[in-house]
């Protein structure tokens, strides 16, 4: 059942519609629901900010964040009206836009949420300090589910190294649960992606520090040159504690999608709202400084994968022609 709960232009979508005052007028409620990923991650992160700033933007919105396994659920959910809208890795949002894997999704974007340049962390202390030296070492690449263990798998493979072959590849069933293991020496090493992600920033704000691994120059380009939709990313200096230098590295950008049939004039008015608050949003999580109008239409495989009350929007304010 999806939790859409909209009045607009005397159609009732569900029974029950949810009523907001403003001005001692009822007016409509939107209610949303946002599918995240599991606690200690990313995703939960900026889910829980975006459903609290476009809360108190527009009375007319409830956005109801809830922690799932991550992208490789939110986009079934998605599918099957179960969600309304999901946060999603750009590398499973890819696959399901090009029907890699699986048919083509027919849901839409709502917005680009961030870049992420993918890299590993480890403790300041450890000997690790190239991709080649991690080999044959335990791994945590991410939660079951979410779209962190999908980039490492496409950066390794134009590396020409296979993640569960050529490393001893752990997989979370909880995004916070990978610090622990690093700072204690149960893995050597944590995967993870963008700038402030909860879990590069637990290890080096640890007592001992941290130190980030990421593919050199000509291992970009060797990635590069077997996936090139994955875009050169930095990471810049300060981003984390004591990261004195910018780190490059490869990535893709991450979406807020939303089921096929989500009403034109709903994802019109979540735009509407989310762009009219970008400065806000960005004072809130530095990540969502990147949650622009323009960086999605940028940031978009293809623009008719934006949805179209988005790209009305879009029109609107000059973004999109």
């Amino acid at each position: 059942m999806n939790l859409v709960c909209i009045v607009c232009a005397g159609v009732l979508l569900l029974a029950g519609s949810a009523v907001a005052q403003e001005g001692g007028k009822a007016i409509p409620k939107i209610v949303i629901s946002l599918g995240t990923a599991t606690p200690g991650g990313g995703f939960p992160l900026y889910g829980n900010a975006f459903a609290e700033v476009m809360n108190a933007a527009d009375p007319a919105l409830s956005i109801a964040p809830r922690n799932t396994k991550g992208s490789n659920e939110n986009i079934p959910l998605l599918e099957k009206g179960e969600l309304d809208i999901g946060l999603v890795a750009g590398e499973p949002a890819y696959e399901a836009f090009m029907g890699i894997g699986r048919p083509a999704t027919r849901i839409k974007i709502l917005t680009a949420i961030y870049s992420s340049p993918g890299m590993f962390v480890v403790r300041a202390d450890s000997s690790y300090r190239t991709i080649s030296d991690l080999k044959g070492k335990p791994i945590a690449f991410g939660a079951r589910g979410s779209g962190l263990p999908i980039l490492s798998r496409y950066m390794l493979d134009g590396l020409g190294l296979k993640q569960d072959e050529d490393f001893q590849a752990v997989y979370l069933d909880r995004a916070g649960d990978g610090p622990a293991m690093v700072l204690d020496g149960r893995v050597a090493a944590l995967w993870g992606a963008g700038i402030g992600w909860p879990g590069f920033k637990a290890v080096a704000d640890s007592p001992g520090g941290a130190r980030f691994i990421a593919p050199d120059a000509d291992e970009i380009a060797r990635i590069r040159a077997r996936h090139s939709y994955l875009k050169p990313l930095t990471v810049p200096a300060g981003s984390y504690p004591n990261q004195t230098a910018p780190i490059p590295s490869v990535g893709s950008w991450s979406f807020v999608l939303v089921r096929e049939n989500l009403p034109d004039d709903v994802a019109y008015h979540l735009a509407r709202t989310l762009h009219g608050v970008e400065g806000a949003f960005c004072q809130k999580l530095a990540q969502a400084c990147e949650t622009t109008a323009a960086n999605t239409v940028a940031a978009a495989p293809d623009i008719g994968l934006i949805h179209p009350g988005v790209l009305k929007y879009f029109r609107e304010i000059g973004v999109v022609k």
